[in-house]
């Protein structure tokens, strides 16, 4: 019922002080994030920056992370775009060196109706035999993948759960309703996995783990479990965090923060900046309380 795991991280994209791609820090990224609780890594995706990065890029990414992980983890590529060719082709590009999944955005600025939606996912699906994680995020694609529109997808064999960062929990619930329990709901948003996991998502994919990835971890194990009293100290402990990385546009916050509490990894590529001295503060107080759990 969870076809990529329970926790998975959109990975960001280090960068060097030049501004290209740095695969090193990104082998070594992808490892440190297993270690610490992630059952799966998205590639290229928003906290990817993959507005920025070319398709060789992209596919050398994915090629990096899946050389880093084996089969230790899923690694699932971002290869949707604004344009369906593109998106087939990186698709096909990410299959063939040996991701586990594709995560297809909704297609963003030409605000397709949903008939496209449909047209797009389905020549996306049928590009490779890999798995296919649709990603509903109206806040920055301008256009939502309504209910019935997922129920038709759902139907595809290839199409298999769906990224929900449309932050209505009432959204989340009819998703569940009108989608067969084969079909698997991830939560784009941090500070939303437990309210999802009480309405049927089986895990996030999560900015926040990397930084907390071991927490979240055991926030969702006892939300699988049961054990609300648990899970709810954990999401309440968490929450802050959560709301301090998106002070500022995603990825720019907790590029900052590995930087400052990890290793580095670059500058975001313009037109983002780098997080503020404040916002950087912020998530470190709000990281210093987790790490007391």
């Amino acid at each position: 019922m969870a076809p990529f795991g329970h926790l998975l991280t959109a990975m960001i994209t280090p960068f060097t002080s030049g501004g290209e791609v740095n695969y090193e820090q990104a082998w070594r990224l992808a490892r440190f994030l297993i270690d610490h609780g992630s059952d799966g890594l998205v590639v290229t995706g928003t906290t990817g920056e993959s507005p920025t990065l070319s398709s060789d890029e992209k596919v050398a990414l994915y090629r990096t992370v899946k050389e880093a992980v084996g089969e230790k983890a899923h690694v699932v590529a971002g290869t949707g775009t604004y344009d369906t060719a593109e998106s087939v082709e990186l698709t096909r590009r990410a299959a063939d060196v040996g991701c586990d999944g594709v995560m297809a955005v909704t297609p963003y600025y030409s605000r397709p109706p949903q008939q496209g939606l449909i047209e797009h996912f389905t020549a996306v699906a049928e590009a490779t035999d890999l798995p296919v994680l649709l990603y509903n995020i109206p806040g920055r694609t301008g256009r939502r993948i309504e209910i019935d529109t997922l129920a038709r997808l759902a139907e595809h064999p290839h199409i298999v759960a769906v990224k929900d960062a449309v932050g209505e929990l009432t959204f989340t619930t009819k998703t569940r309703l009108a989608t067969g329990e084969g079909f698997a709901i991830y939560s784009g948003d941090d500070i939303n996995t437990l309210p999802m996991m009480a309405v049927g998502a089986v895990g996030v994919v999560s900015v926040a783990a990397h930084l907390a990835g071991k927490q979240i971890k055991t926030m969702v194990e006892a939300a699988k479990e049961g054990d609300l009293t648990n899970a709810r100290r954990l999401h309440l402990a968490l929450a802050p965090l959560a709301g301090t990385l998106f002070l500022e546009p995603n990825p720019m916050p907790v590029k900052a923060a590995l930087n400052a509490l990890w290793e580095p990894v670059g500058n975001p590529r313009s037109p983002l900046v780098p997080a503020s001295d404040e916002t950087v503060q912020k998530v470190k107080e709000a990281l210093g309380a987790v790490q007391q759990l």
